[in-house]
């Protein structure tokens, strides 16, 4: 088997082609990737459920809007919490409850109490479900040009305005990525 590289933290953005309604126009958050396949959640899917409504603790914590976003067909059932450590956390002071994905990126213990983030947090989302991938299945994926990969920001994940996540990813790339962000969203009334 051939070496995979690691895409653990970078966003996959769905190219405008991608057909699986799962994923239009998503933009996936990569929390784990290795030879044992990958697993994210999409950033940009808020539910009308609050956070409140299934975590009550957590629900003082969630950034706005206060909803649970669905981070994918998997495991619907299933809570993942992720938040943004303003500064990254050093390695001496990661906070008890939160483990590093990438840069000040990380994943919550919805099991530990609220109180030992509460004053380390500066955003936390929580996720319904996650979007997973066998191993070697997203690379051919990547192949067939359904994702785009590009480098993720700490405001990715506590966007306050999820529905335009995706064009703002693909605006601020520095390459022909920026003009995918006006392709329209029904190419038939073009």
């Amino acid at each position: 088997m051939t070496e995979v590289s690691s895409l653990t933290g970078r966003l996959l953005v769905a190219a405008p082609a991608l057909a699986d309604p799962n994923f239009d126009r998503a933009v996936v958050l990569l929390l784990d990737h290795d030879e044992e396949g990958s697993l994210g959640v999409v950033l940009n899917r808020p539910t009308p459920v609050d956070v409140g409504d299934i975590l009550e603790d957590w629900a003082d914590l969630a950034g706005e809007p206060g909803v649970v976003f669905q981070g994918g067909p998997v495991s619907l059932d299933s809570a993942l919490g992720v938040a943004v450590i303003p500064g990254g956390a050093d390695g001496d002071r990661v906070p008890l409850g939160w483990r590093r994905v990438h840069g000040a990126i990380g994943l919550v213990d919805l099991e530990a109490p609220p109180e030992l983030l509460a004053s380390a947090l500066g955003s936390l989302r929580i996720f319904a479900g996650y979007a997973g991938w066998g191993p070697g299945q997203l690379e051919d994926e990547l192949v067939e040009g359904a994702w785009y990969v590009v480098e993720s920001e700490p405001g990715d994940v506590s966007s306050p305005s999820p529905e335009r996540l995706w064009r703002e990813v693909l605006r601020r790339q520095r390459n022909e990525l920026a003009m995918v962000a006006t392709y329209p969203d029904d190419p038939s009334l073009n």
